[in-house]
């Protein structure tokens, strides 16, 4: 969450339509023959306007666009590629972003847009990855996929793939169960757009084809897509299978599959430059996970040093700070941390964010009886209804806390009817932090060094900024396995405070 407590929309129309024809996504849609790729059709003065429309909200989306030198990298590497594509050889056509996003994930629009994060750039190991995945991104507008997928955008829920909830309990495609989709998804910075794996891999080949033309190596696309397909893997072991978010790695289908069928489009013999240490070193400095300016998820802790507040999921669950809330994420129940307009009426507070959750020409749902009590000194107001969505009924509770006069926040949270009692710790726990407190939150940063004689993966990895799977996440960090060989002087990426 950001430290402004504006309340914004929950996702216009126009950039909701924006994202799903747009966005980055995936899905186990049916295995389908690559078409051959038809003629790219230029950028059109269409698209820029659409683009030009389209960007802004984006950016309030995920995070902002980052400024300086690794921004300015990557936008160079982002261009570069771009005029591989044949949508424009002028450079100057395409603006490449690099976001200010603990997500891993990369998109691209009509109209010479390409975005990707911190997050995912960060998790690359050298320049010709990065081209990869950007060139990946432009191939999607390249040949036109958002065109030709399903007319309606698929969006990763914090409810699960194909909206389950719960056990088998699942959110109906009726208009309620929609809106509750959809409202429990904005600020998570997940808004993604089914793909088939016909297009995705239609998108790596002509990724693959952008390479070779700029003189990179094309065998990149396996490495980064591998890389990916780790960082995934390392976070379903992280949160739990149960409680894994869909990002870059895992809305793109298949990714075991498609290292192989890159490697093999690539060839084992294939040349061109990686510029693995410019890379590095151009990257050094960035900011790693969470912005503490958006609050920072510390394992089941979330404090946010700028709002002074600190709370602690539930035991078992799961949390993914985004722009605008926080998604929380276990087995037995969904919710979301995140504020709306406050006038002094904790009571109405409550009702009016009952109220968005249903979209406008709906029945408002009704929760009935406001209780008030307090938290930790906070004035506090909670309720608690059931609601049929078509397929199943479920609990939604929505607990508000004042923190001012005229500032207030409020989880939202849905379980199995009987079940919002796993939450109550959760509610129990909001409370302010300290000045001392909130200057203790630091950023994690991405530093990069020189292997020094004796270093081993073993040693390298106890100076990462993390108590849980430091090794692990290492591993995964630099693209090593426990058995690799460190040689002195090897660049090495560490998480560092």
């Amino acid at each position: 969450m950001p430290s402004s407590i504006r309340h914004i929309a929950l996702a216009s129309a126009g950039l909701a339509t924006i994202l799903a024809s747009s966005a980055c996504g995936g899905g186990a849609a049916s295995a389908q023959a690559v078409a051959k790729p038809a003629p790219v059709q230029a950028i059109s003065a269409k698209d820029k306007a659409e683009g030009a429309k389209a960007h802004p909200q984006l950016l309030e989306e995920f995070g902002g666009a980052e400024s300086g030198p690794q921004a300015a990298y990557v936008e160079t590497v982002g261009k570069n590629i771009a005029v591989q594509s044949g949508l424009s050889n002028a450079r100057g056509d395409f603006t490449v972003t690099l976001l200010n996003s603990p997500v891993n994930n990369a998109f691209a629009i009509p109209g010479g847009y390409i975005y990707t994060t911190r997050q995912l750039v960060s998790l690359m190991n050298n320049e010709a990855e990065l081209a990869a995945v950007l060139g990946h991104e432009v191939g999607h507008v390249a040949a036109r996929h958002a065109a030709k997928r399903q007319s309606a955008a698929t969006k990763n829920t914090i409810f699960g793939v194909l909206g389950a909830v719960l056990a088998g309990a699942v959110l109906g495609n009726n208009q309620v169960g929609q809106a509750l989709q959809r409202t429990l998804l904005q600020g998570s910075q997940l808004l993604t757009l089914r793909y088939s794996r016909g297009q995705e891999t239609e998108s790596d080949n002509l990724g693959i084809d952008y390479l070779r033309r700029a003189g990179y190596d094309p065998r990149a696309m396996s490495t980064v897509l591998q890389s990916l397909a780790n960082q995934n893997a390392l976070d379903a072991r992280l949160m739990g299978s149960s409680n894994q978010v869909p990002e870059w790695a895992s809305t793109h289908p298949d990714p075991a599959s498609r290292v192989r069928t890159a490697l093999a489009r690539a060839g084992s013999s294939a040349t061109g430059v990686t510029n693995r240490d410019t890379f590095l070193t151009r990257i050094a400095g960035m900011t790693y996970g969470d912005d503490p300016r958006q609050g920072v998820v510390d394992g089941r802790r979330f404090t946010h040093p700028d709002l002074k507040l600190a709370y602690d999921a539930p035991s078992g669950f799961y949390m993914m700070n985004g722009t605008r809330a926080v998604s929380i994420n276990g087995q037995s129940g969904r919710g979301q941390f995140t504020t709306g307009p406050f006038s002094g009426d904790l009571d109405a507070y409550v009702r009016d964010a009952f109220g968005a959750l249903t979209e406008q020409g709906q029945q408002k749902i009704d929760p009935g009886q406001v209780s008030r009590t307090t938290i930790n000194g906070l004035p506090a107001a909670y309720a608690t209804t059931r609601v049929n969505t078509g397929q199943s009924t479920v609990e939604v509770t929505v607990f508000a806390y004042q923190f001012g006069p005229d500032q207030a926040f409020h989880f939202v949270t849905i379980t199995q009817p009987g079940g919002t009692g796993v939450f109550d710790p959760m509610f129990r726990s909001m409370r302010r932090i300290t000045a001392a407190e909130a200057a203790a939150i630091k950023p994690r940063k991405l530093a990069v060094i020189a292997a020094r004689p004796g270093d081993t993966v073993q040693s390298l990895a106890s100076r990462m900024a993390y108590t849980d799977a430091p090794l692990d996440r290492f591993l995964v960090l630099n693209g090593l396995t426990a058995n690799s060989r460190i040689v002195p002087g090897q660049k090495i990426k560490l998480v560092t405070y």
